[in-house]
């Protein structure tokens, strides 16, 4: 078992049942994170027979850094897990601060049309310490801290709730990496139940729906998740989580020429979406080798931007950055092709 996947909660459940004091699970936190010492050795206030205890019964591996790509703002790593498998999760350089985007599986089964991570069929769960290492690995690598995460990389994050809701935890732990709920973005592309039990949680995170269509038969052409789901279910569900936590969601939109980029769809879009507390980000597409689909141009994606605005629906579009790369939204995969 890995060091980085368990919840301080669990550690100390650890500690109490080796018959120590739960306390212990505090000062490991502390060495582990706040220290960012992974030498068991070094952790001076810790008695030999438990560290050797504890070096017995955890590991303490990080995922491998292989490859690492840098563009204007931003670099890419790609990870060598224990069992082979790779993953790549993005490091963003804001005027705010440094944000990761990380990788929630290997692969994906969301099977979404424009999405280069779908290309390659769901092969497991990545564990919450897979996770948690992305970060403490790039740390490692830049010699900083991290002080935003998004879960946007490869994998559907809800796919895989027990162990993103664990990593959530050790992030956000104020003895852990101790980054804020409200720095941390969960992407889904609408997991209803899994949306559902988020909420019980009241985590103060931030969600963020991968909307994309404005009605069923589009959206049902681009993500075959809304075949399970329709889209009137998935407004009701995401109107249930604003009620249960009162925070504000994020509707992500990618932009594809000629699919669903017409004022039509903005003003559907805007219908839709009316009343919700609620703020689009737009998204210009990043084309990739392997897919069909294009970019839209400037003047249809600022048309979108206005009709939106006119009809008082909060809209952003998303800074472009790290296609060159390979990168951006949409753009990363688990094999280096």
């Amino acid at each position: 078992m890995n060091i980085y996947g368990i919840t301080r909660e669990n550690l100390e459940k650890y500690f109490v049942s080796i018959n120590e004091k739960k306390f212990k699970a505090l000062q490991i936190f502390e060495w582990l994170y706040q220290k960012r010492e992974n030498d068991i050795e070094k952790f001076s206030n810790i008695k030999k027979e438990i560290r050797d205890k504890i070096k017995n019964d955890f590991s303490f591996n990080l995922p491998t850094i292989i490859k690492k790509e840098i563009d204007t703002d931003v670099e890419k790593f790609l990870f060598l897990l224990e069992d082979g498998e790779k993953i790549e999760a993005v490091l963003m350089r804001h005027n705010y601060g440094l944000s990761v985007c990380v990788s929630s599986e290997v692969g994906c089964n969301m099977g979404c049309k424009f999405c280069e991570s779908g290309r390659l069929k769901k092969v497991r769960n990545l564990k919450s310490y897979e996770m948690v290492g992305q970060i403490l690995a790039i740390e490692k690598e830049i010699k900083e801290r991290i002080n935003s995460v998004v879960i946007m990389g490869i994998g559907e994050p809800l796919d895989n709730y027990d162990n993103v809701i664990d990593f959530i935890k050790i992030i956000n732990d104020p003895k852990g990496i101790s980054i804020g709920a409200r720095h941390i973005t969960l992407s889904t592309c609408g997991l209803i139940p899994k949306m559902d039990l988020l909420s019980e949680l009241n985590i103060q995170i931030n969600l963020a729906i991968s909307l994309h269509a404005p009605n069923d038969e589009l959206r049902s052409q681009i993500m075959p998740i809304n075949k399970v789901y329709h889209l009137n279910e998935l407004i009701k569900a995401i109107k249930n989580y604003i009620a249960k936590t009162n925070r504000r969601v994020t509707i992500e939109y990618v932009l594809l020429k000629g699919i669903n980029d017409k004022i039509e769809h903005a003003y559907e879009l805007a219908n839709l979406l009316k009343g919700m507390n609620v703020y689009v980000n737009l998204i210009p597409y990043n084309e990739t080798n392997h897919l069909e689909f294009q970019k839209s141009d400037k003047k249809s994606i600022d048309l979108f931007y206005q009709t939106l605005q006119k009809e008082k629906i909060n809209v952003t579009v998303r800074k472009e950055f790290g296609s060159n790369i390979s990168a951006a939204c949409g753009q990363l995969r688990s094999k280096e092709v």
